[in-house]
């Protein structure tokens, strides 16, 4: 049932709420619909508990990837981290602890069928996969895809980072709106500047 925007679930004995801020931005719940949420918190109150859930949060894309990874379930492969601006789309870092094991192709599937269920559960949210370096420049240029990365320069120190793409890999890489580089830094932990080629040798004429 629906009061103010906000969705009731029937979790079984008890219901759940969903509030506006952790639904999917555009989507439509029906009555009898089956979705898939994840419990933010459970307050005790007076009148029994108040039972918080989360469509938006990214430890929904955790628990659907463990969900549908079988090796991810069993610890073959981990999730390092994921950034999320939900409905639009989301950047997950993953590494797994077997050479023979590939991550990416693992997440995806056979023709992408794990990766799409993920995606049908979402609203059609854009994934991409990435691959977690503990290398703080190799992580930052992966996280950057898909973009191509000339070079990353990281300042250890101040957690920033300065990014080199080729001209016309710019506006990828910084994303519409910024949402690629946006999502890049949350999934790294870095503050990433991205600059054009260009760009690069002019600041270095300048530096000289």
């Amino acid at each position: 049932r629906e009061s103010k925007g906000n969705i009731f679930v029937d979790l079984g004995k008890i219901e759940g709420v969903l509030s506006v801020n952790e639904q999917i931005p555009g989507e439509v719940y029906n009555p009898g619909d089956r979705i898939k949420v994840v419990i933010l918190e459970v307050k005790n109150t007076g009148k029994g508990a108040n039972i918080m859930l989360s469509r938006s949060h990214p430890n929904l894309v955790k628990r659907l990837f463990e969900l549908e990874v079988p090796e991810i379930h069993d610890g073959t492969i981990e999730i390092n981290s994921i950034s999320r601006e939900a409905g639009s789309r989301s950047k997950i870092a993953v590494f797994s602890h077997d050479p023979n094991v590939e991550p990416i192709g693992s997440c995806v599937g056979n023709k992408g069928n794990r990766v799409k269920n993920i995606i049908d559960e979402i609203n059609q949210e854009k994934v991409d996969i990435i691959i977690y370096e503990k290398n703080p420049e190799k992580f930052i240029a992966n996280s950057l895809g898909p973009a191509k990365i000339v070079k990353v320069t990281a300042n250890e120190k101040e957690k920033t980072a300065v990014a080199v793409v080729p001209d016309n890999q710019l506006s990828l890489a910084i994303g519409k709106e910024g949402q690629n580089v946006r999502l890049a830094a949350k999934l790294t932990g870095w503050k990433i500047d991205i600059i054009s080629e260009s760009q690069e040798i002019e600041r270095s004429e300048e530096e000289i």
